[in-house]
């Protein structure tokens, strides 16, 4: 598990720092923010295999940070760790697409267990979102090789645009935020930042005019959104 990344938000520095020191010793790569708003910051400027998310924190709660980051991503794993036991509580946490409900105190052997539990579940759903390699109708992309390959035409991407094209093809016929882009492949959102992000999007659109399979269009006021066309056809 040495390439799993844990997001750990945790308002109690004591508690927090012994769940990053754990998991560590684990093998998780961990992240650890102690309020809801840093949470979601370190959410945006990571990639994460699943989140760690108190209920009672300052700025932002765990109910609420959990509906941002799965606005984001809707199937990374939520586990919510939180002192509350009542009925209601826990209700809501599975309402908003938690995978599990820790009530404090708990045993990190239990943790871990459930931790490993939902990471085995959800690999199968991760690999069946994205694969490595993505063929359709006169398109293959290879995301470890950079390239873009349509009918002879051997593109050969920079870094940069193939984590764009990654990124799209995650989210395929849905709107990608700007913000989240930015964070994700530039780790700010500069208005420098911006503008190379819109060349890079020119540069993509330029490639998928051989094809009529994809479009990558703009969201005014959101973001981009690469559509699949012609789909009928393949």
């Amino acid at each position: 598990m040495n390439n799993t990344r844990i997001l750990v938000v945790e308002d109690d520095v004591n508690l927090g720092q012994i769940l990053e020191e754990y998991l560590k010793l684990k093998g998780f790569k961990t992240t650890l923010a102690t309020d809801g708003e840093a949470g979601l910051t370190a959410f945006y400027e990571g990639q994460y295999d699943l989140c760690l998310l108190d209920l009672m924190m300052p700025k932002k709660d765990g109910f609420s940070l959990a509906k941002d980051i799965r606005a984001v991503n809707a199937d990374i794993p939520v586990i919510f760790l939180t002192a509350k036991s009542m009925k209601e509580d826990v209700l809501k946490g599975f309402q908003i697409g938690g995978d599990d409900y820790v009530t404090k105190p708990f045993s990190m052997e239990e943790l871990l267990l459930r931790i490993t539990a939902i990471l085995r579940r959800s690999s199968s759903k991760k690999s069946a979102a994205f694969t490595k390699e993505y063929v359709v109708g006169n398109i293959r992309y290879h995301y470890d090789e950079n390239t873009l390959i349509i009918d002879q035409h051997n593109i050969s991407l920079t870094t940069k645009e193939n984590e764009l094209m990654k990124l799209f093809l995650e989210n395929l016929n849905q709107t990608v935020d700007r913000t989240l882009a930015l964070k994700r492949i530039w780790k700010n959102d500069s208005y420098f930042n911006a503008r190379s992000m819109d060349v890079y999007i020119a540069k993509l659109r330029k490639y998928l005019q051989l094809t009529d399979v994809f479009k990558i269009i703009t969201i005014h006021g959101e973001g981009f959104k690469l559509i699949q066309v012609n789909s009928d056809n393949y």
